[in-house]
């Protein structure tokens, strides 16, 4: 008899997308969990930079930024190491995932750890600690309130900032009751002081934190990080030992450059003006000080970074993930994060997930948009989120076996026709004069043979009756033969 395993689209890392996604259009409860997140983050996010006059400017200087800083990140890594060695701190570089895990047990194993809280970092999603940490017999504790109850429930992020997102109150009650030993109220108030109570015992009696970095400055080897919660703080503050997991695209160079950074993520990310909280930490205790670590880490993540960064996608490494894209993507706002497979989610995922992990295992991605360009329109550095989608679908047509034989042959022809003027009138001709007298509605309900996949839940739209330049001939006004 064979069994089939289903996979837990909520809880497992997949390359099933299209599966996926039909999964989530006919779950109710999340299409009512996402029916809000346009008129909430979305809406907070448009209306945030509209009532700020020198949004503009600031996001075009950002985007300077980031790209002046990418074309000399060697540089800004080697100034940003030696500025952390110089307070006190120690600098690690992490070629990959494993690399990185390794690293940070390396630190805990030397520091005799058995319990560390984490704040909320995608980094760490990315590298997939806590399972490593896990392994080692070492227990991670996420203190962010969206991220605790998700790790409660062992599923994954749905989002790169509400990572809960997906889950109702009701939901979060029935998930947290357990470890409360009471039934808890489906209401966030009351849930979240649950959540505050049971972490303050993990807030001391972690032995370290474990954080990501929105940035990191060069020039003085300062660690910046944004939150709401006061989570962070605590992470960072009570524990003897602070680790910070972050990618070597989040560098900038100078202290300076970092207003113009925390005036557009915050508005990108929740639609205020400010976090609550800014953290702006650099190196370990010093002598005198009365609060901070006894030890700092920084552990400097490429995982295929540096190969992107000489790639036609560099812009990728732009991303500040705020996660303004997602709220804005009619495709996120309908099947949601855990139907993407990895780590990122949305337009930037469907970007960053075929390039970390590979093109053709996540080949539905980059067709996991409309090309709409309210993406690009949303991102407070004005990715050209959509080129780079087309980029991709172009690079797919290179890897084996990714191009169905009909397909590959109606793209080859197509590709003909438009360099050739003669190809191309005689093309344009037979079809205004077949599909475009047959289909009088306008649109073909189904294509024929291996084309057909492209009408099973869309119409295509058929040639006109007749070609422009006849027309423009029959009417005596000129034009070209």
């Amino acid at each position: 008899m064979k069994t089939t395993t289903e996979t837990d689209y909520s809880r497992q890392e997949h390359h099933e997308f299209l599966a996926a996604s039909q999964a989530a259009l006919t779950d109710e409860s999340l299409q009512s969990s996402l029916s809000l997140l346009g008129s909430t983050l979305g809406h907070r996010n448009s209306e945030a930079f509209a009532a700020f006059p020198a949004s503009a400017q600031l996001r075009e200087k950002a985007r300077a930024i980031k790209d002046a800083t990418l074309a000399e990140l060697d540089k800004h890594l080697e100034t940003l190491e030696a500025s952390v060695k110089s307070r006190g701190g120690q600098v690690h570089f992490a070629a990959d995932g494993a690399d990185a895990c390794q690293i940070i047990l390396n630190i805990l194993t030397k520091a005799n750890v058995r319990r560390v809280v984490k704040s909320k970092s995608m980094t760490s999603e990315e590298i997939h600690l806590n399972p490593a940490l896990e392994a080692a017999g070492i227990e991670p504790v996420e203190t962010d309130f969206g991220e605790y109850i998700i790790q409660v429930a062992g599923q994954r992020p749905s989002h790169i900032v509400a990572p809960a997102i997906h889950l109702r109150a009701s939901h979060v009650a029935d998930i947290l009751s357990p470890v409360a030993g009471e039934r808890l109220p489906p209401d966030a108030t009351e849930l979240a002081a649950f959540a505050r109570k049971r972490l303050r015992e993990a807030f001391a009696t972690a032995d370290v934190g474990i954080t990501g970095a929105n940035f990191v400055v060069a020039e003085t080897g300062t660690v910046v990080l944004l939150e709401n919660e006061g989570n962070i703080r605590l992470s960072t503050g009570m524990p003897r030992v602070h680790v910070a997991v972050v990618g070597i695209e989040k560098v900038i160079p100078r202290m300076a450059d970092l207003p113009v950074f925390l005036k557009i993520l915050a508005r990108g990310a929740t639609g205020q003006k400010m976090s609550v909280y800014t953290s702006l930490i650099t190196g370990a205790r010093r002598p005198g000080e009365l609060d901070g670590p006894e030890e700092f880490h920084l552990v400097l993540l490429d995982n295929g970074r540096t190969k992107i960064l000489g790639g036609p996608l560099r812009e990728s490494l732009f991303c500040i993930r705020c996660g303004a894209c997602l709220n804005a993507c009619p495709i996120f706002r309908n099947i949601g994060g855990h139907a993407y497979g990895g780590i990122y989610s949305g337009p930037i995922g469907a970007v960053l997930t075929p390039l970390y992990d590979g093109l053709a295992a996540n080949h539905h991605l980059p067709h996991a948009s409309s090309l709409c360009g309210a993406c690009q329109a949303a991102c407070p550095v004005k990715i050209a989120i959509p080129e780079m989608l087309i980029k991709l679908r172009e690079q797919l047509h290179h890897e084996p076996g990714e191009s169905g034989r009909i397909e590959a042959l109606a793209y080859r022809v197509w590709a003909r026709m438009m360099r050739s003027p003669t190809l191309y009138r005689l093309g344009t001709w037979l079809a205004t004069r077949t599909a475009g007298r047959i289909w009088t509605s306008r649109w073909m309900s189904k294509l024929p043979g291996g084309l057909n996949g492209w009408t099973v839940s869309r119409d295509f739209p058929a040639p006109a009756a007749e070609r422009f330049r006849d027309w423009w001939e029959r009417e005596g006004k000129g034009g070209p033969t």
